[in-house]
């Protein structure tokens, strides 16, 4: 079986999203791992200090099924890495505002603490922020894969006007509304 990366030949992008989703889910599986090999008990709310960060065995068993989903983004490449990024990034930052809420409840059963939510936006918008790069943006050039993607006449005849769009008249002092 092959993987097929849905990037044309130049992957400067696609290296970006992979080596981000590759780095950040291999921080996440050492944590998880040190947290299941610590036998950490699963359903406290307490939880016990795991390389800076509070966690259980909950929270340890997340990360670690985070970890592989971001591994498998980053193996297969192209936009799947990309929009895995994006949608990993997406939850951690939902996850850190849900837990802050949660903190010191019952209902805490990631066991997080401060650093952890901290930890959960920082995550999250570096996870998200190397899912966008180059795929989100204003002013993509025309050589890139996605404004190719949306603009599916070659770039060459779309020149400078495809990134500001036609002219429109213009009236005194450029202002729009001039003579049709």
């Amino acid at each position: 079986m092959e993987l097929h990366d849905e990037l044309p030949a130049d992957r400067r992008l696609s290296r970006i999203h992979r080596a981000g989703a590759a780095l950040c889910g291999a921080a996440l599986l050492v944590f998880g791992c040190l947290g299941l090999a610590d036998g950490l008990p699963f359903f406290t709310t307490s939880g016990r200090q795991i390389a800076g960060l509070s966690s259980n065995g909950l929270l340890s068993l997340v990360s670690v099924v985070t970890a592989l989903v971001l591994v498998t983004g980053a193996l297969i490449g192209g936009t799947v890495a990309s929009t895995v990024n994006i949608a990993v990034g997406t939850l951690f930052v939902l996850s850190g505002f849900v837990n802050l809420a949660l903190l010191d409840s019952s209902a805490n059963v990631l066991a997080f603490r401060i650093p952890n939510v901290l930890f959960s936006f920082a995550m999250g918008l570096l996870v998200a922020a190397l899912g966008m790069y180059g795929r989100v943006s204003g002013r993509l050039p025309l050589d890139n894969p996605y404004w190719r993607r949306r603009h599916p006449r070659p770039a060459e005849q779309d020149g400078p006007a495809a990134l500001t769009g036609p002219a429109r008249p213009t009236g005194p002092a450029g202002l729009p509304g001039g003579p049709a």
